[in-house]
């Protein structure tokens, strides 16, 4: 099982900065370095661990990885504390996961440090799960035939006179019997996306302020994102975009579909477009900086002559990122953005995702899943990679 050498690397970290330890609480990061989700902190010193289980105890000790004698039932944190973190700490630091910290918790974890400072390892966490090993990847993978059940689902069901939404549920019935678990995750405080969006014709130029990305427009203000009751009619463009998640691990696809019949041009621009993800795709490398791929999409963009509308939303605005990275959330680092500073590593895995929008004219996109193996890129999704006439 991976998790010791998980905890092993976060050890190593955690005495290279020199901290006295950490404290986690976030269940992605519980789940990645304990194999459970159940409530708990997960308390790493730079030479012992524990699993403190607030509730759940005996699910988290079946589901565990680690000895039973380090997983603990029942523990507050004045007691984790105490037997964790003894005296007053004068001039130490401790590690958490502070972009998910809500104040109050934050004021309680500290309350019970004594003189300890409480500093921020959540990006150290998330440079430590940027790379997938060999388990990581092959729940990436099932999530992967699951979101291709959701396009299978759309090639037998799409037709003119049904709503968004029944599409919608059609795909994601099919991604829920293939494995799909209902829900995903994504690092922010307050995120709301639906299911996933889904649009056609007028509404694929709805972008929300809550995604950056064509999203649909949802049945009500409440939620703007996703479906909305709108009927499909022939000739429409159809998005589909709903992510899935398997194994606590997610995979991400966009594909375009034509009801009944696609105009010439539509045809023409979106193998522009996938000519583009191509050349991305085919260049990305380890070692590579996210900001030189930013780099070469946009100016491959610019050389097919798609240039002006290639990430463009309907505000004017253009998308600053092609790509991010992608595995116990939808959306995680690293980010394939313009001023990024990241550089790519053997074994990340990324969603690779393209969109154009005319004017006045068609909205298009491809998103896909890959590798970032040693010597080529492996793209991950199944899905046929083309406008797809239904």
């Amino acid at each position: 099982m991976p998790y010791s050498s998980r905890i092993s690397s976060l050890q190593d970290r955690i005495s290279e900065l020199g901290l006295a330890g950490a404290i986690l609480f976030y269940s992605r990061d519980i789940y990645y370095y304990s194999g459970t989700a159940q409530p708990a902190y997960l308390v790493v010193l730079p030479d012992d661990y524990r699993l403190f289980v607030r509730r759940g105890y005996e699910i988290a000790a079946m589901e565990s990885g680690f000895e039973k004698e380090r997983i603990v039932n029942g523990v507050f944190l004045e007691a984790i504390a105490g037997e964790m973190f003894p005296g007053e700490g004068r001039g130490a630091k401790v590690g958490t996961e502070m972009d998910v910290l809500t104040v109050p918790h934050a004021r309680k974890i500290k309350q019970v440090l004594g003189m300890r400072e409480l500093v921020d390892i959540s990006g150290e966490i998330l440079r430590q799960r940027s790379v997938k090993d060999a388990q990581e990847l092959e729940s990436i993978r099932k999530a992967c035939s699951a979101v291709h059940a959701g396009h299978l689902a759309v090639v037998s069901s799409l037709r003119a006179g049904m709503s968004e939404l029944e599409l919608a549920a059609a795909v994601e019935n099919a991604q829920r019997l293939a494995g799909h678990e209902g829900c995903f995750f994504m690092r922010a405080p307050d995120f709301v996306m639906s299911r996933g969006p889904l649009a056609s014709r007028s509404n694929l130029r709805f972008t929300s302020g809550s995604l950056f990305t064509l999203s649909g427009a949802g049945l009500s203000p409440a939620i703007p994102t996703g479906p909305s009751r709108r009927i499909i009619e022939a000739g429409d463009m159809v998005l589909v975009d709903i992510p899935v998640c398997v194994e606590g691990y997610h995979a991400d696809q966009s594909r375009t579909y034509a009801v009944g019949h696609a105009q010439q041009r539509a045809l023409d621009l979106f193998e522009l477009l996938r000519s583009v993800a191509d050349c991305l795709i085919g260049n990305l490398r380890p070692g590579m900086a996210c900001a030189e791929a930013f780099a070469l999409a946009m100016a491959e963009a610019k050389t097919s002559g798609i240039g002006d509308s290639f990430m463009n939303f309907n505000s004017g605005v253009k998308a600053h990122f092609v790509g991010h990275g992608i595995g116990l959330e939808i959306n995680e680092p690293p980010l394939l953005a313009r001023n990024s500073r990241a550089v790519l590593k053997e074994g990340m895995v990324l969603a690779i995702e393209m969109h154009l929008l005319e004017p006045q004219g068609h909205a298009l996109k491809l998103e896909d899943t890959v590798l970032i193996a040693a010597n080529a890129v492996e793209i991950l999704t199944q899905s046929p990679r083309e406008l797809m006439v239904v």
